[in-house]
């Protein structure tokens, strides 16, 4: 089969395509012919040499890819051949709490991912993907959008009528917004494109903030609460941002952090979090239960993900550097078969 493989995290240009044996399911687990990959923030910093977790030599990247189920191993009940299915990012966290070997589970990152033409997946590891979607659309889903649902609804609980400020306009953010639109949520989104803005708006969002022309946005926030603050701040910054999400935040309210995308906030003051008395819960991805949860409401809401631009499988390096430029608005997917 095809497939690719990062020899070593020097640089997009380190990707190259091989042909390993075609894989076998072993007891409950599943073979997937995959039909598309997404990328997310991950997969570019892995190829980087910058990710903050350690990945395995001769890494199939890619936590995010959707197919066909076409083999179940012995003992498999939860899916059958046939089904339209996604991989999730964690292929051993089927629900509750994370165990310590969770992290070992983690697709494209410490396990081989999805880059390749056919996958073997843990019969845990695997969701069916919501009817009206494509299997395009399925692989956008399973690291940014339950990113989203867990800070969201998991952490945050959220409620109709509260308040999310989303930053920035990457699949994290953006499944984020439309979510909050579904669900009834108020959303606050910045960035630094009016074009991007422009964008948001038309998925719902209720106040943008260009963050290049109004530094101060966590003010924009404040005022457009009427001075309450958001309830909820889903930070993807880190370095210059975070301080900021304090100055957006009510009393009580949470933030749920989800990357470094900016460096690492070493201007964190333990004074913020007691004047806001405020929550800080760090966010990696979700379990399979959480991807069902959020399925559902994909279902029930007819949530089409955002797709920015789709690849073919001969220009992956293609793809990886239309991420790195940073251009894109929601999800940049390769198609595999």
């Amino acid at each position: 089969m095809r497939a690719y493989q990062l020899p070593q995290a020097t640089g997009i240009d380190a990707l190259v395509e091989v042909a390993p044996p075609m894989p076998k399911p072993g007891p409950r687990q599943v073979l997937v012919k995959v039909a598309a990959c997404s990328l997310n923030y991950r997969d570019l910093a892995i190829a980087l040499g910058t990710y903050r977790m350690p990945t395995k030599p001769d890494l199939i990247p890619l936590s995010d890819g959707a197919g066909e189920v076409v083999e179940v191993g012995a003992g498999v009940t939860r899916v059958k051949t046939g089904d339209k299915v996604a991989g999730c990012f964690f292929q051993r966290w089927p629900g509750g709490e994370p165990s310590q070997t969770v992290q070992a589970s983690a697709l494209g990152g410490s396990i081989d991912g999805m880059l390749a033409e056919y996958a073997v997946l843990e019969e845990d590891g695997v969701v069916k993907i919501p009817a009206h979607l494509s299997l395009e659309e399925g692989a956008t889903l399973p690291c940014a959008a339950v990113t989203a649902w867990h800070a969201m609804m998991v952490h945050a609980k959220l409620i109709a009528g509260q308040t999310v400020l989303l930053q920035g306009t990457g699949g994290v953010s953006v499944f984020g917004l439309q979510l909050a639109h579904a669900m009834g949520m108020q959303s606050v989104i910045t960035s630094s494109s009016d074009a991007k803005l422009t964008k948001a708006k038309a998925l719902g969002a209720n106040h943008t903030i260009n963050y290049k022309t109004t530094p101060d946005w966590e003010k924009s926030a404040m005022e457009f609460t009427r001075g309450r603050g958001v309830d909820h701040v889903v930070e993807v910054g880190g370095q210059g941002t975070l301080a900021r999400s304090f100055g957006a935040l009510r009393v009580g309210a949470k933030i749920s952090m989800i990357g470094n995308l900016s460096g690492a906030a070493t201007e964190l003051n333990p004074g913020l979090i007691m004047g806001r008395r405020a929550n800080i819960q760090g966010i990696s991805v979700g379990s399979t239960q959480m991807f069902e949860a959020l399925n559902r409401v994909i279902a029930a809401n007819a949530i089409k993900p955002v797709i920015d631009k789709v690849f073919g499988f001969d220009d992956v390096k293609a793809a990886y550097q239309h991420m790195a430029s940073g251009a894109h608005f929601g999800k940049i997917v390769i198609r595999v078969g």
